[in-house]
């Protein structure tokens, strides 16, 4: 009876472990293998993803571009660029320490993070990810993330440990955040006195030069999405994931939008396509973030014909720059 038993149990734990394999085997989507070489992978995700095939031998459309550059324009400094607290470093040396949001604190770990020394406002994010949680004030547990509000500091933990645990490169081989190592990051709560989130003003850059933006507006909880040109000309774009802000919506150019294009040039300088994200407040300028796959490289226009201007934008690197 107890080697039956016993061989019952080591049946069970032999199913487990497999099934636990196949679990990291499998992408989030349960359908990709992560174990692939990165080129056939990101082809069967683009054919999933935009519903077609992947060209890599001459692409031409932006997400194809995005897809190549991935792939063969793997330069180490993407790293330090895409890293929420390293850039920091990259924007005092480059355009001025004057554009950063004031910092709070820095941790390895969430068990590091003394709440009861942060001020009763702030905002807390991982180095690697894409999420925040501000913190409004914490006296009445007033957090909020991109999924609502969290009602506890322990709560706010929690995710923190989620957040950490998010591989993007795993999910969409975006290379730059393969060898980020993960922090945490507080920085200070900033508000512009008019709304309660603030509005973000995100340029595509190709080798310096700023060609069309997008504006992200929070309302109702909602995000909306609305793309300009470099004279503030609203585009008839929107996208598959965010629409565009609904009603007759008056757009206001940013106070000193001139100098927010300069910066945009000058920290995406020698960049095959780069993302730069900048807010105005009460008249100042600040650094976002740099980000090279909007969408992770899978971005779905409406019209689609944006795929192919922006991609004829993107002048290839003629060397390819590999490493793993």
């Amino acid at each position: 009876m107890k080697i039956v038993e016993k061989i019952h149990k080591l049946r069970k734990e032999v199913i487990r472990k497999i099934k636990a394999f196949y679990r990291d085997f499998f992408t989030v989507d349960g359908v990709y293998t992560s174990l692939l070489p990165d080129k056939v992978y990101l082809k069967k995700l683009y054919k999933k993803k935009i519903g077609k095939e992947l060209n890599l031998k001459n692409p031409t459309l932006f997400n194809e571009k995005l897809n190549w550059l991935k792939l063969y324009d793997r330069r180490p400094e993407y790293t330090m660029m895409v890293d929420k607290y390293r850039v920091r470093e990259y924007i005092k040396e480059t355009i001025g320490e004057e554009y950063l949001v004031p910092l709070l604190g820095v941790y390895d770990k969430v068990e590091d993070i003394d709440f009861d020394s942060l001020p009763n406002e702030f905002v807390l994010k991982c180095n690697h990810d894409s999420e925040v949680v501000i913190c409004r004030d914490k006296e009445n547990n007033d957090f909020q993330c991109k999924k609502g509000k969290i009602n506890s500091i322990e709560e706010v933990k929690a995710y923190l440990k989620k957040r950490m645990g998010i591989n993007f490169y795993k999910a969409s081989r975006e290379w730059p955040y393969k060898n980020v190592k993960r922090k945490i990051v507080c920085e200070k709560f900033m508000s512009d006195g008019k709304n309660a989130d603030l509005t973000d003003y995100k340029f595509y850059c190709f080798n310096g030069k700023p060609q069309i933006m997008y504006v992200a507006n929070i309302k109702d909880s909602e995000l909306y999405i609305d793309y300009f040109d470099m004279n503030f000309k609203h585009l008839s774009i929107s996208r598959y994931d965010h629409a565009n802000l609904p009603g007759d919506n008056i757009f206001i150019v940013p106070e000193k939008f001139e100098e927010m294009k300069l910066i945009a040039a000058k920290l995406s300088c020698d960049i095959p396509q780069v993302r730069i994200d900048l807010y105005s407040i009460c008249g100042e300028i600040y650094f976002g973030e740099i980000t090279f796959f909007t969408a992770g490289g899978f971005l779905i226009f409406s019209p689609n014909e944006w795929d192919k201007i922006l991609g004829d934008y993107i002048e290839l690197p003629k060397k390819k720059f590999r490493l793993r």
